[in-house]
Parts: C-alpha cells; sequence; structure tokens
C-alpha cells in the first residue's frame, strides 16, 4: 500500500562559534522529523538530546505513525533523560520539536508536537507560518502584553524556557494536528537558527533553495554568519506526494493519480 504522504528531506547542523560542543540532536527519517537541543552541559546536554531521539528512531520506515506512538516515545525519552540527570546532578535535559508522518483515513496529515523553544514552521503558498509555540518566559510575556515579539528578541530572558524533557521540568509537549498539502515545506529547527536569522529570511531561503538538503544548510550558514552564539540544527521536510481526500493522490510530478487500493487505519485521536 503506498503511503499516504511522501516526503524528501534533509538536515544540517552545525556547533556555533561560542560552544565547545554541539549539543543538538536530530531524525530526519521517515516518518519522523525531529530536533532536540540538549542542555546541562559537561556532555549532559549532548547526551539527553541523543537520547530522544534513540527512543524515536525504532519508528524509522513505517509508513505513518499514531499519537499514541509519539506519546510512548515522549515517555520513555523522559526516563531516559531523567535517569541521565541522576548521574548528572539533576543538570540533563532537552527541548524537543518536529513532525511525523500521519494517515487519517487515508489522507496525509501532519502531526506535529513541541516542548521547549525550539521551533517547527510551515512554508505554504509562500507563507512562513511558525505552527509551535515557545515554551519561554518572553512567549508568556507577550501573550500577556508585557513585552512585543521584537523587544522579545533581545530581552535578556530570551533563552529562558518554561518546558523541557528533564532538567526537573514535569511539562507536556503540545501537539497538531493538520492536512498535508502538495508543496508544503516543513522546518525544524532549534533556537539557534531563530535567535540569529529573522523569519522573513528564513523564508526567502526557503523559497529560493528547492532542494531541502541545500535549504537547511545555508539556513545554518546564515546563522553561522549571523554570529553562531548557539548550537544551530535544522531539518527541512518537502512533501512531494499526498492523498489529499480518500481515493485521489497528488505528486508533485503529475496532476492526479486515481488511488483504488484500501486505505489505512485512522490515526488516533487527540484530547
Amino acid at each position: 500500500m503506498t503511503a499516504p504522504l511522501i516526503v524528501s528531506a534533509g538536515s544540517s547542523t552545525h556547533a556555533g562559534l561560542r560552544r565547545p560542543l554541539n549539543e543538538d540532536s536530530a531524525l530526519a527519517n521517515a516518518p519522523v522529523f525531529i530536533v532536540a537541543d540538549g542542555m546541562g552541559g559537561h556532555e549532559a546536554g549532548e547526551r539527553a538530546s541523543a537520547a530522544v531521539v534513540a527512543e524515536f528512531s525504532p519508528y524509522i520506515g513505517r509508513q505513518s505513525l499514531e499519537l499514541d506512538d509519539v506519546l510512548d516515545a515522549l515517555s520513555r525519552a523522559r526516563e531516559s533523560v531523567e535517569a541521565l540527570s541522576v548521574s548528572a546532578n539533576g543538570r540533563a535535559g532537552t527541548t524537543l520539536s518536529g513532525v511525523v508522518l500521519a494517515d487519517v483515513d487515508g489522507m496525509g496529515y501532519w502531526l506535529t508536537f513541541n516542548i521547549g523553544d525550539s521551533r517547527t514552521y510551515r512554508l505554504c503558498e509562500g507563507e512562513l507560518e511558525q505552527i509551535s509555540v515557545d515554551h519561554s518566559v518572553v512567549q508568556e510575556l507577550i501573550e500577556s502584553g508585557e513585552l512585543t515579539a521584537l523587544e522579545a528578541a533581545t530581552d535578556h530572558r530570551r533563552n529562558i524556557i518554561t518546558r523541557a524533557i528533564g532538567a526537573g521540568s514535569t511539562g507536556d509537549a503540545d501537539f497538531w494536528m493538520f492536512p498535508a498539502e502538495l508543496g508544503d515545506r516543513i522546518l525544524i529547527c532549534s533556537d539557534g537558527l531563530s535567535s540569529e536569522v529573522a523569519d522573513d529570511q528564513i523564508g526567502a531561503i526557503l523559497m529560493m533553495e528547492s532542494d531541502p538538503q541545500t535549504a537547511a544548510s545555508v539556513l545554518v550558514g546564515e546563522a553561522v554568519h549571523a554570529g553562531g552564539r548557539d548550537n544551530i540544527t535544522v531539518v527541512v521536510v518537502d512533501a512531494v506526494s499526498v492523498a489529499s481526500r480518500p481515493g485521489v493522490r497528488m505528486r508533485a510530478d503529475e496532476d492526479i493519480d486515481q488511488d483504488t487500493r484500501p486505505r489505512a487505519a485512522a490515526v488516533g485521536g487527540m484530547s
């Protein structure tokens, strides 16, 4: 059975110009595309982000995932990072943002999740939209009206997050689910990109570079050129074949393919 959503992806990472270690980790293999930004220093953050990626890696090769699959991986990841925190004196932690491919009644969907201040964006019809919401002090101040988005970009509290996996946090991930459209481009990044490169510039690069690997590499290069004050990791995912409604498949190289094969089971609902 053909997958309801087929993608092409690229990824790139760089330690930046000021950090001795790259504590980011990423996974960019269907159906899982995630970025984890570790924290804790002395290799604790590097191990924490790698532990989270390790819990999602067994899903590689599946056509799609359900919400319960993601919840199970998050639960195992939290246990793994908490075990690291004990050995690292309570310092190990990581953010996590990303998307998995989902199937709802045979139609392709993006299942997006986030905890911390790494981000997931969607570029659709030339418009770049941040899907995830930062779990950070400055985001809370923006929402309360105490800071503008422009002020938040330079506020001294901009790196303080309010949720994480590990690091003493018990906050849950947020989830979003929406139908995939042919031509969708998903960007997942650590804050090493978003803190150095403005959204309008990110959007311009994503529109200019058609190859996802090239786009990821160029974005990382822009962040390094802008100062590279943190680790930088970027994953770019393109929807190249989408079952947008039952029995109808859209592909980038042709218009409509009538697919009469049986539809897959629907993904589990979200609360």
